[in-house]
């Protein structure tokens, strides 16, 4: 197959991934009211513009004048940074979101940051190899910062239960940190090694502003937002879904250990939540646990209380929105 052709398919393929992880998020958001959702729906569909722009720029536009003197100018600048910034801002909110970050400063100044050393390097940088890694390499060093910020906010808190929800997701965040690496390798390889004058003999089949690792990286990050939309569109009900099986069983018996100890409920009160949350009314938890009916309405009222919701529902609500 013609490697042109070869790329036309493979960025369609990576479009479709993108713009389909955008939509799950949405209904998942629309589902859970999580903003975390809203957030990752955001960072996606942004980034499907951006794999849209860097399509347009090889396939569409035909710049074969432009690719025969050099390949490295940045086709459209304003919109690849209002673009690759609201991919990375939602991206960053997201995180915000999940690990609670709640200072304004610290939710806008990373996005503010970017757009700025981008167009710093547009003004004073010359045209060029140097300047195009430069303003590209402003994602990678963005997409560092908030895994540094990720380490140090994990290093840092004391909250047993934030830090046990973090740790889940360490295999993906050891493998962002491997592709962030991959991405900024790749800019120095397509942007700084390459030689300029390859167009001239033998032209790349793609601009140097495609990044492969790049596509990589957000690939992996849809994956595990996928699985997690997913487990929550399939689970969630208004009320709680009473044949889930051992799916519905693993996923609260994952969430129901850092919920206990976020709304500090006794071992005993988390084993009566676990059966409420498997739609089992009082006498049938009495019978599951060898209880008098008046013991569970004891624990129930105390598990309220600790979650500060007044009825079953919205104790079962409060459980999904934690998870």
């Amino acid at each position: 197959m013609d490697i042109g052709l070869g790329l036309f398919y493979y960025t369609l393929i990576v479009l479709l991934a993108v713009i389909l992880t955008a939509a799950t998020c949405l209904a998942s958001y629309l589902v859970t009211r999580n903003r975390t959702y809203a957030c990752a729906f955001a960072g996606f569909l942004f980034y499907f513009f951006d794999v849209a722009l860097v399509f347009q720029d090889d396939f569409l536009m035909q710049r074969a004048a432009e690719l025969s003197s050099t390949p490295f100018f940045i086709g459209s600048p304003v919109a690849s940074i209002v673009i690759g910034g609201g991919t990375l801002v939602s991206f960053w909110l997201a995180i915000c979101e999940y690990i609670k970050e709640q200072r304004l400063a610290m939710r806008l100044v990373p996005g503010a940051a970017f757009v700025a050393g981008s167009v710093a390097v547009l003004l004073f940088v010359e045209p060029g190899s140097l300047q195009m890694f430069l303003f590209y390499s402003m994602r990678a060093l963005l997409l560092y910062w908030m895994l540094a910020y990720i380490a140090v906010n994990y290093i840092g808190t004391r909250d047993d239960v934030k830090r046990l929800r973090m740790r889940r997701h360490r295999v993906l965040y050891v493998a962002l940190w491997v592709l962030v690496t991959l991405v900024l390798m790749e800019n120095v390889v397509f942007l700084l090694v390459v030689d300029p004058q390859l167009a001239g003999s033998s032209p790349l089949p793609f601009f140097p502003e495609r990044n492969f690792a790049e596509n990589l990286l957000v690939l992996c990050c849809a994956f595990a937002a996928c699985t997690s939309a997913w487990k929550n569109l399939s689970l969630r009900r208004t009320e709680p879904p009473t044949q889930g099986g051992q799916s519905l069983e693993t996923f609260i018996d994952q969430n129901l250990v850092p919920y206990g100890a976020a709304r500090q409920l006794s071992k005993r009160e988390a084993e009566v939540l676990r059966l409420v949350l498997l739609g089992k009314d009082n006498q049938n938890i009495a019978t599951a646990m060898h209880l008098a009916p008046s013991t569970v309405k004891v624990h129930m009222h105390h598990i309220l209380q600790k979650a500060e919701r007044s009825n079953r529902k919205e104790l079962i609500q409060d459980f999904w929105e934690f998870s």
